[in-house]
């Protein structure tokens, strides 16, 4: 019998990347992209289905009478009813460990970017300022080291731990945050509130769940250094959008770099859309993930798990 898989939006993904054989019999479409209301047509039929970003709700699996296994090209679920799957026996794999270098790879480059004010500095160049001062340089925009200041990290996942090791290479004082109101996590890790209170730069790196959400928010960014910096490459909804709107146009922290937002895209007039005026705010089209080594990576291990749950050995299971 050959199985039925269709990708849903394989444009996540850019030109270039290979999508693996594997030693099984099977058909494979491929959409580009997939708006909501044509999910269910095109996946009515389908045995297996492959999605990054689009959402598989409970109306697409009752739909969907043949399917079986949903191979989500990403790591985060949030797209799939799992509920729904697991009420029909559909089973779901996900995507592990593919960036663990892309990921601390642009978490930096925010960082540095931001400390040493290099939009800053490059817009200004830009405008002529160069020549206005008259000399070699000139310090409109203030620049830190990274040695020896403190890296707070919301998340001890593999990509929090990868974070930490480049930022022991910069001499930087790395601490985990224990989670938001808990207790007794062990001497490895730093109170929740400590971390927002004693960082020169939080990151985060911790998954969007009910727990997470609006994790930093008002008070959280009244608690911070006024030189703090703010990384997010992990989900929109971890910081809430207005408070942070606030924090940087209120001066509460020296600045911030994000790579993913709450709705994506962001619409034009949002909050997050207006911070990108600020020579001090950098946001980022979430890529921090997609190197094109770490998304070949992940497209094999897409068909991998694939491959995996058609012999019967199903692997990276989510449900």
């Amino acid at each position: 019998m050959t199985v039925k898989i269709v990708f849903l939006d394989h444009e996540t993904f850019p030109e270039g990347i290979n999508i693996k054989k594997i030693n099984k019999k099977y058909e494979l479409k491929i959409y580009g992209k997939t708006l909501a209301q044509e999910v269910i047509n095109r996946t009515k039929d389908a045995d297996v289905i492959i999605t990054n970003k689009v959402k598989i709700t409970r109306e697409v699996i009752e739909s969907a009478h043949k399917l079986k296994f949903i191979s989500v090209a990403a790591t985060g679920t949030d797209v799939i009813d799992i509920e729904a799957c697991n009420d029909h026996n559909i089973l779901v794999s996900n995507i592990r460990n593919y960036a663990i270098n892309t990921v601390p790879e642009h978490t930096f480059s925010l960082i540095l970017a931001l400390r040493r004010s290099l939009l800053a500095y490059t817009e200004s160049v830009r405008k002529g300022r160069w020549q206005e001062s008259g000399q070699f340089c000139y310090f409109d925009y203030k620049i830190n080291n990274l040695s020896g200041s403190t890296l707070g990290i919301i998340g001890d996942g593999v990509l929090g731990k990868a974070v930490a090791e480049i930022a022991k290479a910069f001499g930087m004082n790395v601490l985990f945050s224990t989670y938001k109101g808990t207790k007794n996590m062990g001497p490895l890790y730093t109170p929740f509130e400590d971390i927002i209170a004693q960082s020169d730069i939080i990151s985060i790196h911790c998954p969007l769940l009910n727990s997470t959400r609006d994790l930093i928010s008002y008070s959280e960014f009244s608690q911070m250094k006024s030189s703090c910096i703010l990384i997010n490459t992990a989900r929109g909804g971890i910081v809430n959008e207005d408070a942070l709107y606030d924090a940087l146009i209120n001066k509460k922290i020296l600045g911030a770099g994000f790579d993913v937002c709450i709705s994506e895209p962001p619409e034009k007039e949002s909050q997050i859309m207006k911070l990108t005026q600020l020579s001090n705010f950098i946001l980022t089209p979430h890529i921090s993930w997609a190197s094109f080594e770490a998304i070949q990576i992940l497209s094999d291990m897409m068909m991998d798990n694939i491959e995996a749950f058609l012999s019967d050995h199903p692997q990276n299971l989510v449900n």
